[in-house]
């Protein structure tokens, strides 16, 4: 866990971070959450985000995946997802995430993928698909993000949601 992976990026969006000096890859990260799962960003752009998490170690006490980690993937598949539509001038903030369970997974890694649905100035949402290595659906995913304008003094974001 925590070792160094490459994502893909669109080299447009590369570009718009290097502008302004910042190392978007070296930056990047699923979060100190995502990190404890394991979850692996293989992919990101706004039309597309893909990763990984094993299931080991994000299980429930039957053996099962964790309805709960079927979320924490999805929640920051959208959010990636949302970012990289809001750019440089946004953040984005999770408002509404559901989740349908389909099938229990005991073992191996589930891929989720994340799509739009919408993509707005205020409003972005996707639809997740988190799938076993069967290519089977273990979980069907919408979330929904608000866009708020990024402090433009560098700080931290905005409060309040």
């Amino acid at each position: 866990m925590g070792e160094q992976h490459a994502v893909k990026f669109p080299q447009e969006v590369l570009d718009e971070y290097a502008a302004l000096g910042i190392d978007l890859p070296s930056l990047f990260s699923a979060g100190h959450l995502g990190e404890r799962m394991d979850i692996r960003i293989l992919e990101a752009s706004a039309e597309r985000v893909v990763a990984t998490m094993p299931v080991e170690g994000n299980t429930q006490p039957y053996g099962l995946l964790h309805g709960g980690a079927s979320a924490v993937l999805a929640e920051t598949l959208g959010s990636v997802g949302a970012m990289m539509h809001g750019g440089i001038t946004k953040i984005a903030v999770g408002v509404d995430l559901n989740c349908t369970h389909h099938r229990g997974v005991r073992s191996g890694l589930v891929t989720g993928v994340a799509t739009p649905v919408h993509r707005g100035r205020s409003t972005t949402t996707y639809e997740i698909v988190i799938s076993d290595e069967q290519d089977r659906r273990v979980c069907t995913a919408r979330l929904t993000c608000l866009l708020r304008d990024a402090d433009p003094a560098g700080g931290q974001a905005p409060s309040g949601a």
